[in-house]
Protein backbone atom coordinates (compact mmCIF):
# COMPACT_ATOMS: atom_id res chain seq x y z
CA UNK A 1 0.00 0.00 0.00
CA UNK A 2 1.27 3.29 -0.88
CA UNK A 3 2.65 5.23 2.00
CA UNK A 4 -0.26 8.00 3.04
CA UNK A 5 0.61 11.85 3.20
CA UNK A 6 1.10 13.64 5.98
CA UNK A 7 -2.38 13.91 7.34
CA UNK A 8 -2.36 17.49 7.76
CA UNK A 9 -1.70 18.94 4.30
CA UNK A 10 -4.83 18.64 2.21
CA UNK A 11 -3.34 19.50 -0.92
CA UNK A 12 -0.64 16.39 -0.70
CA UNK A 13 -3.79 14.38 0.48
CA UNK A 14 -5.60 14.93 -2.93
CA UNK A 15 -2.37 14.38 -4.74
CA UNK A 16 -2.38 11.24 -3.41
CA UNK A 17 -5.95 10.33 -3.79
CA UNK A 18 -5.46 11.41 -7.91
CA UNK A 19 -2.45 9.39 -8.32
CA UNK A 20 -4.40 6.35 -7.32
CA UNK A 21 -7.31 6.77 -9.64
CA UNK A 22 -5.46 7.86 -12.18
CA UNK A 23 -3.07 4.39 -11.93
CA UNK A 24 -5.68 2.24 -11.44
CA UNK A 25 -8.88 4.04 -13.57
CA UNK A 26 -11.50 3.94 -10.74
CA UNK A 27 -11.83 4.08 -6.85
CA UNK A 28 -14.89 3.74 -4.24
CA UNK A 29 -14.51 5.98 -1.06
CA UNK A 30 -13.62 3.50 1.33
CA UNK A 31 -10.79 2.89 -0.08
CA UNK A 32 -9.43 5.77 -0.38
CA UNK A 33 -10.19 6.39 3.14
CA UNK A 34 -8.16 3.36 3.99
CA UNK A 35 -5.18 4.52 1.97
CA UNK A 36 -5.13 8.07 2.83
CA UNK A 37 -5.74 7.29 6.35
CA UNK A 38 -8.73 9.73 6.70
CA UNK A 39 -12.45 9.97 7.27
CA UNK A 40 -14.89 8.57 4.75
CA UNK A 41 -16.44 12.40 4.93
CA UNK A 42 -12.80 13.78 4.81
CA UNK A 43 -12.54 11.90 1.65
CA UNK A 44 -16.02 12.77 0.07
CA UNK A 45 -15.31 16.54 0.45
CA UNK A 46 -12.03 15.55 -1.79
CA UNK A 47 -13.49 14.20 -4.18
CA UNK A 48 -16.21 16.37 -4.37
CA UNK A 49 -13.62 19.65 -4.74
CA UNK A 50 -11.26 17.31 -7.70
CA UNK A 51 -14.49 16.40 -9.37
CA UNK A 52 -15.68 20.25 -9.01
CA UNK A 53 -12.26 21.03 -10.44
CA UNK A 54 -12.54 18.36 -13.11
CA UNK A 55 -9.74 16.19 -12.60
CA UNK A 56 -12.09 13.03 -11.63
CA UNK A 57 -15.71 12.07 -12.55
CA UNK A 58 -17.45 11.62 -9.79
CA UNK A 59 -20.32 8.42 -9.45
CA UNK A 60 -22.30 6.86 -6.65
CA UNK A 61 -19.48 6.16 -4.08
CA UNK A 62 -16.32 6.70 -5.65
CA UNK A 63 -14.61 8.66 -8.39
CA UNK A 64 -13.42 7.57 -12.19
CA UNK A 65 -10.75 8.76 -14.25
CA UNK A 66 -12.04 6.69 -17.19
CA UNK A 67 -13.64 8.39 -20.34
CA UNK A 68 -17.10 8.07 -21.37
CA UNK A 69 -19.23 9.18 -24.65
CA UNK A 70 -19.37 12.64 -22.71
CA UNK A 71 -16.57 12.71 -20.60
CA UNK A 72 -13.08 13.60 -21.21
CA UNK A 73 -10.30 11.76 -18.99
CA UNK A 74 -7.71 14.32 -17.41
CA UNK A 75 -4.38 14.76 -19.09
CA UNK A 76 -2.63 12.94 -16.58
CA UNK A 77 -4.55 10.10 -16.81
CA UNK A 78 -4.33 9.77 -20.70
CA UNK A 79 -0.59 9.96 -20.58
CA UNK A 80 -0.19 6.85 -18.88
CA UNK A 81 -2.30 5.47 -21.40
CA UNK A 82 -1.03 3.35 -24.32
CA UNK A 83 2.71 4.71 -24.17
CA UNK A 84 3.97 1.98 -26.71
CA UNK A 85 1.41 2.83 -29.95
CA UNK A 86 2.16 6.75 -28.81
CA UNK A 87 5.35 6.64 -29.47
CA UNK A 88 5.51 3.92 -32.87
CA UNK A 89 2.77 6.96 -34.12
CA UNK A 90 5.02 9.46 -32.56
CA UNK A 91 8.13 8.60 -34.24
CA UNK A 92 6.15 8.01 -37.80
CA UNK A 93 4.81 11.20 -37.30
CA UNK A 94 8.05 12.78 -36.71
CA UNK A 95 9.42 11.33 -39.88
CA UNK A 96 6.92 13.73 -42.23
CA UNK A 97 8.84 16.68 -40.28
CA UNK A 98 11.94 18.33 -42.08
CA UNK A 99 14.34 20.90 -40.13
CA UNK A 100 13.18 24.67 -40.68
CA UNK A 101 9.41 23.88 -41.04
CA UNK A 102 6.89 25.23 -39.01
CA UNK A 103 4.65 22.68 -36.81
CA UNK A 104 1.36 23.25 -35.01
CA UNK A 105 0.60 20.40 -32.22
CA UNK A 106 -2.76 19.87 -30.28
CA UNK A 107 -3.46 18.93 -26.26
CA UNK A 108 -3.23 15.59 -27.38
CA UNK A 109 -1.23 12.84 -25.34
CA UNK A 110 -0.58 10.97 -28.69
CA UNK A 111 0.74 14.20 -30.06
CA UNK A 112 2.78 14.79 -27.17
CA UNK A 113 5.11 11.99 -27.39
CA UNK A 114 6.69 13.51 -30.93
CA UNK A 115 7.82 16.32 -28.25
CA UNK A 116 11.00 14.95 -27.56
CA UNK A 117 11.84 13.56 -31.12
CA UNK A 118 10.96 17.78 -32.46
CA UNK A 119 15.15 18.38 -30.72
CA UNK A 120 17.02 15.78 -33.23
CA UNK A 121 15.05 17.69 -36.33
CA UNK A 122 15.61 21.14 -34.91
CA UNK A 123 15.11 24.47 -36.35
CA UNK A 124 11.71 24.02 -35.97
CA UNK A 125 8.80 26.59 -35.06
CA UNK A 126 5.98 24.92 -33.10
CA UNK A 127 3.55 26.46 -32.24
CA UNK A 128 1.22 24.86 -29.68
CA UNK A 129 -1.59 25.30 -26.81
CA UNK A 130 -0.61 22.23 -24.80
CA UNK A 131 1.40 23.38 -21.76
CA UNK A 132 3.45 19.91 -21.26
CA UNK A 133 4.75 20.48 -25.08
CA UNK A 134 5.90 23.89 -23.25
CA UNK A 135 7.62 21.76 -20.22
CA UNK A 136 9.13 19.32 -22.47
CA UNK A 137 10.59 22.18 -25.84
CA UNK A 138 11.27 25.56 -23.09
CA UNK A 139 14.89 24.59 -23.13
CA UNK A 140 15.54 23.27 -26.55
CA UNK A 141 17.36 26.52 -28.33
CA UNK A 142 17.13 25.78 -32.05
CA UNK A 143 13.31 25.45 -31.64
CA UNK A 144 10.99 29.18 -31.70
CA UNK A 145 7.93 28.41 -29.26
CA UNK A 146 4.71 30.08 -30.09
CA UNK A 147 2.07 29.72 -27.65
CA UNK A 148 -1.77 29.75 -28.66
CA UNK A 149 -5.55 29.78 -26.61
CA UNK A 150 -7.51 30.61 -24.58
CA UNK A 151 -8.49 30.12 -20.51
CA UNK A 152 -6.56 27.27 -18.98
CA UNK A 153 -7.99 23.86 -18.69
CA UNK A 154 -6.60 21.92 -15.58
CA UNK A 155 -8.23 18.56 -17.27
CA UNK A 156 -6.72 19.17 -20.53
CA UNK A 157 -3.56 20.90 -19.08
CA UNK A 158 -4.28 23.21 -22.00
CA UNK A 159 -5.13 26.95 -23.18
CA UNK A 160 -8.64 26.76 -25.04
CA UNK A 161 -10.61 29.45 -26.53
CA UNK A 162 -12.98 30.56 -28.91
CA UNK A 163 -11.68 30.57 -32.24
CA UNK A 164 -12.96 34.37 -32.64
CA UNK A 165 -11.01 35.70 -29.36
CA UNK A 166 -7.51 33.32 -29.69
CA UNK A 167 -5.74 34.72 -32.66
CA UNK A 168 -5.20 31.28 -34.14
CA UNK A 169 -6.18 31.62 -37.30
CA UNK A 170 -3.53 34.18 -38.55
CA UNK A 171 -1.24 30.95 -38.43
CA UNK A 172 -0.38 28.99 -41.31
CA UNK A 173 1.59 25.93 -40.63
CA UNK A 174 3.44 23.24 -42.87
CA UNK A 175 2.25 20.70 -41.17
CA UNK A 176 -0.97 20.84 -38.26
CA UNK A 177 -0.70 17.20 -35.90
CA UNK A 178 -3.61 16.30 -33.99
CA UNK A 179 -5.33 13.12 -32.18
CA UNK A 180 -8.84 13.18 -31.10
CA UNK A 181 -10.88 11.24 -28.74
CA UNK A 182 -12.70 8.70 -31.20
CA UNK A 183 -13.20 7.87 -34.52
CA UNK A 184 -15.25 5.59 -37.23
CA UNK A 185 -14.29 5.12 -41.07
CA UNK A 186 -15.82 8.51 -41.79
CA UNK A 187 -16.03 10.96 -38.79
CA UNK A 188 -13.92 12.20 -36.12
CA UNK A 189 -15.09 12.89 -32.80
CA UNK A 190 -14.63 14.24 -29.04
CA UNK A 191 -16.71 14.67 -25.68
CA UNK A 192 -16.24 18.46 -25.23
CA UNK A 193 -17.69 21.40 -27.56
CA UNK A 194 -15.21 23.46 -26.85
CA UNK A 195 -11.74 21.28 -27.42
CA UNK A 196 -13.70 20.72 -30.90
CA UNK A 197 -14.05 24.17 -31.80
CA UNK A 198 -10.02 24.53 -30.80
CA UNK A 199 -8.90 21.67 -32.90
CA UNK A 200 -11.27 22.88 -35.91
CA UNK A 201 -9.94 26.40 -35.92
CA UNK A 202 -6.36 24.91 -35.15
CA UNK A 203 -6.29 22.23 -38.20
CA UNK A 204 -7.78 24.85 -40.63
CA UNK A 205 -3.71 26.63 -39.99
CA UNK A 206 -2.45 23.18 -41.51
CA UNK A 207 -0.81 22.75 -45.21
CA UNK A 208 -0.93 19.42 -44.67
CA UNK A 209 -2.96 18.13 -41.70
CA UNK A 210 -2.22 14.66 -39.81
CA UNK A 211 -4.25 12.53 -37.40
CA UNK A 212 -2.44 9.92 -35.32
CA UNK A 213 -5.36 7.30 -33.67
CA UNK A 214 -4.25 4.41 -31.55
CA UNK A 215 -6.23 1.43 -32.29
CA UNK A 216 -7.95 1.50 -29.54
CA UNK A 217 -10.08 4.98 -30.58
CA UNK A 218 -11.11 3.32 -33.81
CA UNK A 219 -14.66 2.59 -34.44
CA UNK A 220 -16.32 4.31 -31.56
CA UNK A 221 -18.17 7.60 -31.38
CA UNK A 222 -18.27 10.21 -28.70
CA UNK A 223 -20.43 13.21 -28.12
CA UNK A 224 -19.70 15.64 -31.04
CA UNK A 225 -18.73 15.36 -34.38
CA UNK A 226 -15.40 17.08 -34.76
CA UNK A 227 -14.61 16.81 -38.60
CA UNK A 228 -14.54 14.18 -41.42
CA UNK A 229 -11.64 11.94 -41.83
CA UNK A 230 -11.30 13.57 -45.37
CA UNK A 231 -10.56 17.01 -43.83
CA UNK A 232 -7.04 15.34 -43.17
CA UNK A 233 -4.56 15.11 -45.18
CA UNK A 234 -2.39 12.18 -43.31
CA UNK A 235 -4.18 9.37 -40.99
CA UNK A 236 -1.58 7.25 -39.04
CA UNK A 237 -2.89 4.49 -37.25
CA UNK A 238 -1.45 1.77 -35.55
CA UNK A 239 -1.65 -1.82 -37.33
CA UNK A 240 -4.28 -3.05 -34.65
CA UNK A 241 -7.10 -1.47 -36.13
CA UNK A 242 -9.90 -3.39 -38.08
CA UNK A 243 -8.84 -4.01 -41.92
CA UNK A 244 -11.98 -3.08 -43.02
CA UNK A 245 -12.31 -0.01 -41.16
CA UNK A 246 -8.33 0.99 -41.97
CA UNK A 247 -9.36 0.11 -46.16
CA UNK A 248 -12.36 2.66 -45.78
CA UNK A 249 -9.84 5.48 -44.48
CA UNK A 250 -7.72 4.91 -46.99
CA UNK A 251 -10.52 6.03 -49.23
CA UNK A 252 -10.91 9.36 -47.45
CA UNK A 253 -6.95 10.34 -46.89
CA UNK A 254 -3.48 9.15 -46.92
CA UNK A 255 -3.11 6.01 -44.78
CA UNK A 256 -0.39 5.03 -43.12
CA UNK A 257 -0.44 1.73 -40.41
CA UNK A 258 2.07 1.82 -37.60
CA UNK A 259 3.30 -1.15 -36.17
CA UNK A 260 3.52 -0.82 -32.63
CA UNK A 261 6.25 -3.97 -32.14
Amino acid sequence: MTTPHPAGSRIARQRQILDHVLARGQAGEAELAELTGRSVMTVHRDLDDLAQRQLLRRFHGGVSALPTSVFESSSDFRRQRHTESKAALAAAAARMIEPGMSVMLDDSTTVLAMAELLRDIAPLTVITNYRQVLERLSDAADIRLIVIGGQYSRTHDSFIGPPDQTNVESYAVDIAFQSTSTMDESMTYHQEQEVVSMKRTMLRCGTRRVLLMDGTKVGHTSLHRFVPVSAFTDVLLTDDVDPEIAARVAERAALQLVPTH
